[in-house]
């Protein structure tokens, strides 16, 4: 099951574009909590921690601002992927023993029958799981499984107490055939054919 972290925040007061660059360049991230009827609050977490934390899938969080502790749970995260750096996370509030909506990364596992390979068609499971028991991962078995195999939703096995909020026939992974060097090169030379004529007239 995905594991439980802490993590200490402050409430803040400023808002805007330009209050979100002061915080990030003194190492923050601004944040919102909210859930279970409250009101949003906006607060601040140290972006090295928050860093190391949404590293894993789902994480949920023992959050501490200002001396009042909440469970929650790292519902949205705003990169800049150019600059690698966090830019706002959202987090809602769980409780214990309350059910919440996750989407489960697959874990393919096992190797297919030789010449084949397996083509993960979804990343993730949409599953209904007890808050502070969400699998980290749904692994999926494809050793000695034939060409044309095809592994549907229903067919992946879940922890207990988890279920599936997905469509049971949605197909998660698929096995093929590998592709041959030939086939690989006959759908290569037609894109070459007509790069060439292109490149001609942009020489011109």
């Amino acid at each position: 099951m995905a594991e439980q972290f802490a993590l200490k925040g402050e409430e803040r007061a400023s808002f805007g574009k330009g209050a979100a660059r002061k915080l990030r360049a003194l190492g923050n991230v601004p944040a919102v909590i909210y859930g279970h009827g409250e009101d949003p609050r906006h607060v601040m977490v140290n972006a090295h921690e928050l860093s190391l934390l949404v590293r894993h899938k789902n994480v949920l969080i023992d959050l501490d601002v200002n001396g009042k502790k909440e469970l929650v749970l790292v519902k949205d995260v705003q990169k800049d992927y150019v600059r690698q750096i966090i830019e706002h996370v959202d987090l809602v509030i769980v409780k214990k023993g309350e059910t919440v909506t996750v989407n489960i990364p697959v874990s393919v596992i096992g190797h297919p029958f030789p010449g084949t390979v397996a083509m993960l068609e979804h990343q993730t499971i949409q599953v209904e799981a007890e808050a502070t028991q969400i699998p980290e991962h749904l692994e999926v078995d494809v050793t000695g499984m034939l060409e044309h195999t095809h592994i549907s939703a229903k067919d992946v096995t879940l922890p207990a107490g988890v279920t599936l909020h997905l469509d049971p026939e949605a197909i998660i992974v698929a096995i093929q055939a590998v592709p041959s060097a030939e086939s690989l090169g006959t759908e290569a030379a037609p894109a070459a054919a007509e790069a060439a004529p292109a490149a001609e007239g942009a020489a011109e």
